[in-house]
């Protein structure tokens, strides 16, 4: 009969707790302490506290007595930078300053375009008109000319249509790079132009 043996699985660590360092972790002499609430750490040490540099022992007196941590918030800094603080506040003060950049920075969306070398009027009008669609929303545009077998020997006029395209695009897109082939592929990218705020 075999013994299965128990799998042991760590507890799932909060990346951000992990980042600071708090209360009797912080083992420097002397720290700079900054806050919004110096004026309440002012009452408890009894005299004017300003953003300054204090010894640790005190600081960490202070926050005890305030029922507060006090966290290292810029460890690089000579000497490290510290709040006085409730941990978990700070921590959820962290988060949601981690999400709201992450809301303001949206991923960049590729819509990919393919033409042959011997597209048409018709058929680079209308991917034409599919390209500055996808610019006006905010998307990047790969552009490229495929080569099948033995048109590649038409690469003279897949770059001219694709320099055509950039002309064509270029009061919104800006091109990032000149058509250059790779393997079967003559590829471009274009990035919509930022507009001009009102």
């Amino acid at each position: 009969m075999s013994i299965r043996r128990r799998r042991n699985f760590a507890p799932r660590k909060d990346d951000l707790k992990d980042k600071f360092r708090i209360n009797t972790d912080i083992r420097v002499p002397e720290i700079r302490l900054v806050g919004d609430n110096l004026d309440e750490v002012s009452e408890v040490a009894g005299y004017k506290i300003t953003p300054d540099i204090y010894n640790t022992k005190l600081a960490l007196h202070w926050a005890k007595e305030m029922g507060q941590d006090l966290v290292e918030i810029s460890p690089k800094a000579v000497p490290p930078v510290c709040k006085i603080i409730g941990f978990s506040k700070f921590i959820y003060q962290q988060k949601k300053k981690q999400k709201e950049l992450k809301a303001k920075t949206s991923k960049t969306v590729i819509k990919e375009i393919r033409f042959g070398p011997n597209t048409d009027d018709h058929d680079f009008n209308f991917k034409l008109n599919h390209a500055k669609k996808f610019l006006e929303e905010g998307s990047k545009v790969k552009a490229y000319v495929f080569f099948r077998g033995r048109s590649i020997v038409f690469k003279d006029r897949g770059e001219l249509l694709l320099l055509r395209f950039i002309k064509e695009l270029s009061e919104i897109g800006s091109v990032e790079n000149l058509p250059k082939l790779m393997g079967k592929k003559m590829i471009v990218m274009i990035t919509p132009k930022k507009k001009a705020k009102k």
